[in-house]
Protein backbone atom coordinates (compact mmCIF):
# COMPACT_ATOMS: atom_id res chain seq x y z
CA UNK A 1 0.00 0.00 0.00
CA UNK A 2 0.86 3.77 -0.25
CA UNK A 3 1.07 5.08 2.82
CA UNK A 4 0.99 8.80 2.69
CA UNK A 5 2.04 11.37 5.57
CA UNK A 6 0.69 14.95 5.57
CA UNK A 7 3.46 16.26 7.83
CA UNK A 8 7.06 16.46 8.02
CA UNK A 9 6.57 17.12 11.79
CA UNK A 10 6.58 14.33 14.62
CA UNK A 11 9.91 12.95 13.27
CA UNK A 12 9.47 10.19 15.89
CA UNK A 13 6.99 8.86 13.40
CA UNK A 14 8.76 8.93 10.37
CA UNK A 15 11.87 6.77 12.30
CA UNK A 16 9.39 3.96 13.48
CA UNK A 17 6.92 3.31 10.63
CA UNK A 18 9.06 2.65 7.36
CA UNK A 19 10.57 -0.56 9.62
CA UNK A 20 7.41 -1.86 11.16
CA UNK A 21 5.47 -1.90 7.45
CA UNK A 22 8.38 -2.99 4.97
CA UNK A 23 6.06 -4.27 2.57
CA UNK A 24 4.32 -0.71 2.23
CA UNK A 25 5.84 2.57 0.33
CA UNK A 26 5.34 5.17 3.34
CA UNK A 27 5.58 8.93 2.17
CA UNK A 28 6.09 11.86 3.81
CA UNK A 29 5.27 15.40 2.58
CA UNK A 30 4.91 18.73 3.24
CA UNK A 31 1.58 20.44 3.71
CA UNK A 32 1.87 21.79 0.05
CA UNK A 33 2.47 18.62 -1.69
CA UNK A 34 -0.76 16.74 -0.35
CA UNK A 35 -2.50 17.80 -3.34
CA UNK A 36 -0.70 16.71 -5.47
CA UNK A 37 0.63 13.06 -4.09
CA UNK A 38 -2.94 12.36 -2.52
CA UNK A 39 -4.65 10.90 -5.56
CA UNK A 40 -1.86 8.48 -5.66
CA UNK A 41 -2.34 6.85 -1.64
CA UNK A 42 -3.98 4.00 -0.09
CA UNK A 43 -4.57 5.29 3.47
CA UNK A 44 -3.88 8.91 4.22
CA UNK A 45 -2.20 10.28 7.79
CA UNK A 46 -3.12 14.14 8.82
CA UNK A 47 -0.76 14.50 11.32
CA UNK A 48 -1.85 18.43 11.46
CA UNK A 49 -2.78 18.92 7.90
CA UNK A 50 -5.99 19.87 6.90
CA UNK A 51 -7.73 17.32 4.84
CA UNK A 52 -10.58 18.78 2.95
CA UNK A 53 -13.26 17.93 0.75
CA UNK A 54 -11.25 18.57 -2.48
CA UNK A 55 -8.36 16.55 -1.36
CA UNK A 56 -10.92 13.64 -0.24
CA UNK A 57 -12.82 13.88 -3.32
CA UNK A 58 -9.87 13.98 -5.96
CA UNK A 59 -8.09 10.77 -4.12
CA UNK A 60 -8.46 6.93 -4.19
CA UNK A 61 -8.22 6.03 -0.56
CA UNK A 62 -10.70 4.35 1.68
CA UNK A 63 -9.06 4.81 4.72
CA UNK A 64 -7.63 8.22 6.47
CA UNK A 65 -5.93 7.23 9.87
CA UNK A 66 -4.57 9.67 12.34
CA UNK A 67 -1.25 8.94 14.25
CA UNK A 68 -2.93 9.49 17.35
CA UNK A 69 -6.16 10.84 18.80
CA UNK A 70 -7.11 14.51 16.95
CA UNK A 71 -9.42 14.36 13.84
CA UNK A 72 -10.64 17.91 13.88
CA UNK A 73 -8.22 18.28 10.08
CA UNK A 74 -10.71 16.07 8.69
CA UNK A 75 -13.86 16.70 7.00
CA UNK A 76 -15.60 14.17 8.61
CA UNK A 77 -19.11 15.16 6.92
CA UNK A 78 -16.72 14.69 3.11
CA UNK A 79 -15.10 12.04 4.15
CA UNK A 80 -18.39 9.98 5.43
CA UNK A 81 -20.04 11.05 2.00
CA UNK A 82 -17.22 9.96 -0.41
CA UNK A 83 -17.12 6.40 1.45
CA UNK A 84 -13.81 7.32 3.23
CA UNK A 85 -13.55 5.33 6.77
CA UNK A 86 -11.58 7.56 8.97
CA UNK A 87 -10.16 6.09 12.01
CA UNK A 88 -7.70 7.09 14.98
CA UNK A 89 -6.23 5.24 18.09
CA UNK A 90 -7.51 6.81 21.54
CA UNK A 91 -5.66 8.22 23.93
CA UNK A 92 -6.46 5.21 25.97
CA UNK A 93 -5.16 2.50 24.09
CA UNK A 94 -1.66 3.55 23.44
CA UNK A 95 -0.15 4.97 26.41
CA UNK A 96 -0.69 8.61 25.17
CA UNK A 97 -3.21 8.95 27.90
CA UNK A 98 -0.72 9.30 30.61
CA UNK A 99 2.23 11.04 28.39
CA UNK A 100 -0.06 13.93 28.43
CA UNK A 101 -1.20 13.98 31.67
CA UNK A 102 2.30 14.22 32.48
CA UNK A 103 2.64 16.95 30.04
CA UNK A 104 -0.26 18.98 31.96
CA UNK A 105 1.49 18.55 35.20
CA UNK A 106 4.63 19.68 34.36
CA UNK A 107 3.16 23.12 32.70
CA UNK A 108 1.01 23.04 36.12
CA UNK A 109 4.35 23.15 38.08
CA UNK A 110 6.42 25.07 35.43
CA UNK A 111 3.73 28.17 36.18
CA UNK A 112 3.70 27.63 39.59
CA UNK A 113 7.08 27.91 40.27
CA UNK A 114 7.75 30.74 37.85
CA UNK A 115 10.08 28.87 35.78
CA UNK A 116 11.07 32.02 33.29
CA UNK A 117 11.75 33.99 36.26
CA UNK A 118 14.06 31.80 38.11
CA UNK A 119 16.11 30.95 35.24
CA UNK A 120 16.62 34.54 34.60
CA UNK A 121 17.43 34.99 38.66
CA UNK A 122 19.73 32.01 38.35
CA UNK A 123 21.46 33.53 35.08
CA UNK A 124 22.05 36.95 37.39
CA UNK A 125 22.93 35.39 40.09
CA UNK A 126 19.30 36.64 42.67
CA UNK A 127 19.21 33.46 44.69
CA UNK A 128 15.67 32.75 46.73
CA UNK A 129 13.45 34.30 44.62
CA UNK A 130 10.69 34.07 43.06
CA UNK A 131 8.57 32.42 45.60
CA UNK A 132 6.12 29.91 44.06
CA UNK A 133 2.78 28.27 44.84
CA UNK A 134 2.43 24.60 46.20
CA UNK A 135 -0.25 22.90 43.96
CA UNK A 136 -1.08 21.23 47.87
CA UNK A 137 -4.45 23.00 48.95
CA UNK A 138 -5.02 24.45 45.56
CA UNK A 139 -8.39 23.43 43.64
CA UNK A 140 -7.25 21.99 40.40
CA UNK A 141 -10.72 21.22 37.35
CA UNK A 142 -10.41 18.84 34.76
CA UNK A 143 -12.47 19.66 31.78
CA UNK A 144 -13.26 16.42 30.57
CA UNK A 145 -13.09 12.99 32.15
CA UNK A 146 -11.72 10.96 28.94
CA UNK A 147 -8.95 8.96 28.89
CA UNK A 148 -6.29 12.24 29.24
CA UNK A 149 -8.87 13.18 32.20
CA UNK A 150 -8.76 10.40 34.11
CA UNK A 151 -5.52 10.08 34.02
CA UNK A 152 -4.76 13.17 34.88
CA UNK A 153 -6.99 13.19 37.90
CA UNK A 154 -5.19 10.01 39.00
CA UNK A 155 -1.85 11.99 38.81
CA UNK A 156 -3.65 15.03 40.58
CA UNK A 157 -4.21 12.97 43.82
CA UNK A 158 -0.79 12.47 44.64
CA UNK A 159 -0.68 16.17 45.19
CA UNK A 160 -3.18 16.20 47.60
CA UNK A 161 -5.29 18.98 45.68
CA UNK A 162 -8.95 19.07 45.35
CA UNK A 163 -10.18 18.02 42.25
CA UNK A 164 -13.26 18.66 40.49
CA UNK A 165 -14.03 17.61 37.04
CA UNK A 166 -16.50 18.54 33.91
CA UNK A 167 -17.62 16.06 32.10
CA UNK A 168 -20.03 15.33 28.87
CA UNK A 169 -21.05 12.06 29.69
CA UNK A 170 -23.06 11.42 33.09
CA UNK A 171 -22.04 8.43 35.38
CA UNK A 172 -17.96 8.18 34.52
CA UNK A 173 -16.08 7.82 37.60
CA UNK A 174 -12.03 7.73 38.29
CA UNK A 175 -10.68 4.72 40.13
CA UNK A 176 -7.75 5.90 41.88
CA UNK A 177 -9.00 9.72 42.33
CA UNK A 178 -10.72 11.25 45.01
CA UNK A 179 -12.81 13.61 42.58
CA UNK A 180 -14.98 16.18 44.63
CA UNK A 181 -17.56 17.08 42.48
CA UNK A 182 -18.31 16.77 38.16
CA UNK A 183 -20.54 19.04 36.72
CA UNK A 184 -21.97 18.62 33.45
CA UNK A 185 -20.67 20.91 30.65
CA UNK A 186 -23.83 23.03 30.70
CA UNK A 187 -22.08 23.96 34.75
CA UNK A 188 -18.63 24.49 33.04
CA UNK A 189 -19.17 28.49 34.24
CA UNK A 190 -19.70 27.58 38.12
CA UNK A 191 -17.10 25.09 38.00
CA UNK A 192 -14.26 26.85 36.54
CA UNK A 193 -14.72 29.80 38.96
CA UNK A 194 -13.87 27.68 42.35
CA UNK A 195 -10.70 26.66 40.69
CA UNK A 196 -6.51 27.39 40.85
CA UNK A 197 -6.14 25.59 38.00
CA UNK A 198 -8.19 24.15 35.21
CA UNK A 199 -7.03 21.71 32.64
CA UNK A 200 -8.51 21.43 29.25
CA UNK A 201 -8.76 17.02 28.43
CA UNK A 202 -11.88 16.98 26.73
CA UNK A 203 -12.34 16.21 23.23
CA UNK A 204 -12.71 18.91 20.61
CA UNK A 205 -16.14 18.86 18.00
CA UNK A 206 -17.15 21.95 15.70
CA UNK A 207 -19.86 22.75 18.60
CA UNK A 208 -17.27 22.96 21.25
CA UNK A 209 -15.16 25.51 18.97
CA UNK A 210 -13.89 28.35 21.38
CA UNK A 211 -15.88 25.99 24.31
CA UNK A 212 -13.46 28.58 26.40
CA UNK A 213 -14.40 31.68 25.22
CA UNK A 214 -15.02 35.34 27.13
CA UNK A 215 -17.73 33.98 28.36
CA UNK A 216 -16.19 31.23 30.54
CA UNK A 217 -12.84 32.86 31.04
CA UNK A 218 -14.47 35.83 32.76
CA UNK A 219 -15.87 33.42 34.76
CA UNK A 220 -12.85 31.73 35.66
CA UNK A 221 -11.22 32.74 39.57
CA UNK A 222 -8.82 35.31 39.60
CA UNK A 223 -5.32 34.38 39.38
CA UNK A 224 -6.27 30.74 38.06
CA UNK A 225 -3.82 29.16 35.71
CA UNK A 226 -5.27 27.36 32.29
CA UNK A 227 -3.36 24.79 30.97
CA UNK A 228 -4.37 23.45 27.03
CA UNK A 229 -3.27 19.83 26.62
CA UNK A 230 -6.74 18.56 24.54
CA UNK A 231 -7.14 21.32 21.41
CA UNK A 232 -6.70 24.14 19.91
CA UNK A 233 -9.95 24.83 19.00
CA UNK A 234 -11.29 24.78 22.33
CA UNK A 235 -9.37 28.03 23.57
CA UNK A 236 -10.41 31.53 21.87
CA UNK A 237 -6.50 32.70 21.69
CA UNK A 238 -7.90 36.57 22.00
CA UNK A 239 -10.07 36.50 24.87
CA UNK A 240 -7.17 34.53 26.90
CA UNK A 241 -4.51 37.34 25.76
CA UNK A 242 -7.08 39.87 26.77
CA UNK A 243 -7.43 37.99 30.01
CA UNK A 244 -3.56 37.68 30.39
CA UNK A 245 -3.41 41.49 29.96
CA UNK A 246 -5.62 42.57 32.69
CA UNK A 247 -3.97 39.89 35.14
CA UNK A 248 -7.79 38.24 35.47
CA UNK A 249 -5.62 34.55 34.46
CA UNK A 250 -2.22 34.64 35.71
CA UNK A 251 -0.78 32.52 33.10
CA UNK A 252 -1.43 29.56 30.96
CA UNK A 253 0.37 26.77 29.43
CA UNK A 254 -0.47 25.59 26.17
CA UNK A 255 0.68 22.74 24.13
CA UNK A 256 -1.93 23.13 21.55
CA UNK A 257 -2.73 25.92 19.30
CA UNK A 258 -5.59 27.75 17.06
CA UNK A 259 -3.13 26.41 13.94
CA UNK A 260 -0.29 24.23 13.75
CA UNK A 261 2.64 25.27 13.37
CA UNK A 262 1.55 28.85 14.97
CA UNK A 263 2.94 31.86 14.58
CA UNK A 264 6.05 32.46 17.80
CA UNK A 265 5.69 35.85 17.49
CA UNK A 266 2.13 35.87 18.42
CA UNK A 267 1.33 38.30 20.99
CA UNK A 268 -0.09 35.63 23.27
CA UNK A 269 3.68 34.71 23.44
CA UNK A 270 4.57 37.76 25.08
CA UNK A 271 2.45 37.22 28.04
CA UNK A 272 3.08 34.80 31.31
CA UNK A 273 2.91 31.62 28.52
CA UNK A 274 4.46 28.50 28.77
CA UNK A 275 4.37 26.98 25.48
CA UNK A 276 5.52 23.68 23.87
CA UNK A 277 5.29 22.74 20.37
CA UNK A 278 2.66 19.78 21.23
CA UNK A 279 4.98 16.93 22.27
CA UNK A 280 2.98 16.35 25.21
CA UNK A 281 1.84 13.18 23.64
CA UNK A 282 5.29 12.79 21.92
CA UNK A 283 6.94 9.98 24.19
CA UNK A 284 8.85 6.43 23.50
CA UNK A 285 5.69 4.95 25.56
CA UNK A 286 3.05 6.73 24.03
CA UNK A 287 4.77 6.09 20.03
CA UNK A 288 5.04 2.36 21.00
CA UNK A 289 1.52 1.72 21.83
CA UNK A 290 0.24 4.37 18.79
CA UNK A 291 2.94 2.64 16.79
CA UNK A 292 1.86 -0.89 17.29
CA UNK A 293 -2.06 -0.03 17.14
CA UNK A 294 -1.46 1.98 13.72
CA UNK A 295 0.29 -1.18 12.02
CA UNK A 296 -2.29 -3.81 13.12
CA UNK A 297 -5.04 -1.31 11.45
CA UNK A 298 -2.61 -1.14 8.34
CA UNK A 299 -2.81 -4.95 8.44
CA UNK A 300 -6.73 -5.05 9.20
CA UNK A 301 -7.10 -2.60 6.09
CA UNK A 302 -5.20 -4.27 3.77
CA UNK A 303 -6.96 -7.88 4.45
CA UNK A 304 -10.04 -6.43 3.53
CA UNK A 305 -11.41 -5.79 7.14
CA UNK A 306 -12.89 -2.70 8.96
CA UNK A 307 -10.19 -1.07 10.87
CA UNK A 308 -10.40 -0.53 14.85
CA UNK A 309 -11.43 2.83 16.18
CA UNK A 310 -13.39 4.01 13.24
CA UNK A 311 -14.79 7.58 13.99
CA UNK A 312 -17.55 7.29 10.98
CA UNK A 313 -19.64 4.70 9.27
CA UNK A 314 -20.22 5.41 5.80
CA UNK A 315 -22.77 3.76 3.87
CA UNK A 316 -21.33 2.40 1.48
CA UNK A 317 -17.33 2.28 1.09
CA UNK A 318 -15.20 3.31 -1.49
CA UNK A 319 -13.21 1.20 -3.62
CA UNK A 320 -9.95 1.88 -4.74
CA UNK A 321 -10.01 3.65 -8.50
CA UNK A 322 -8.46 1.97 -11.71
Amino acid sequence: MNILFCSKSFPAAHERIPGLLPEDRIEFCGPEDVARLAPEADVLVPLITPISEEIIASGRFGLIHQFGVGLEVVDMEAATRHGVMVARVPSAESGNAGSVAEHALMLMIMLSRNLGAAARNFASGRFGAPTGQALIGRTACVVGLGGLGRELAKRLSAFEMTITAVDDRKGRSVSGADIETVRQLADLGEAVSEADYVILCINYTPKRHHLFGREIIARMKPGAFLINVARGGLLDQDALLDALREGRVAGAGLDVFWQEPVDPNHPLFAENVIATPHVAGVTDASYDGISRAFVANMERYRQGKRPKFLANAPDTLRLPKP
